[in-house]
């Protein structure tokens, strides 16, 4: 991990609250940043993705890209969001042959759900966030590469 960042956890007992989580992670989000999302089918990928999103004044309904890839939207200082689903990909070659590379080397801002299935697609300086199932509605999540406040 580079100097000067770190890995931390945070448990969510709900949906709102791992909206919220989102919410908080925007603030460290500026052009050319990508959030690489983990974690198995229900674990409250979208929702992080929604509050990340909400958090950058996106106004659009967020849902899930799985049949679109990638879904735009533009953030409340005119920033472009990259809502990434790489579930259907079947690897770092599908996602070159779309573009992916175009978009998150770009200034907008890259959010990518199922990020383990595009490894070397990722920059090193992501922000990683894999989200564990711990019981019905709770969840760890564990986000590396934030910067130190």
């Amino acid at each position: 991990m580079p100097r000067g960042f770190f890995l931390t956890e945070a448990v969510s007992n709900s949906p709102e609250e791992t909206f919220a989580l989102g919410r908080r992670v925007s603030s460290f989000l500026g052009p050319g940043s990508v959030v690489a999302l983990r974690g198995e089918l229900g674990s409250g990928k979208t929702h992080l993705a929604k509050g990340i999103a909400g958090g950058l004044g996106v106004s659009e309904n967020i849902t899930s890209p799985t049949y679109t890839i990638i879904s735009e939207y533009k953030t409340e200082n005119s920033s472009v969001l990259y809502h990434i689903d790489a579930y259907r990909l079947l690897n770092d070659e599908d996602f070159e042959n779309i573009g992916g590379s175009e978009i998150i080397g770009g200034s907008g801002i890259s959010v990518i759900e199922w990020s383990e299935r595009i490894p070397s697609s990722l920059p090193g300086n992501a922000i990683t966030i894999a989200i564990e199932i711990t019981g019905p509605s709770s969840r760890l999540i564990k986000i590396e590469g934030l910067p130190l406040l």
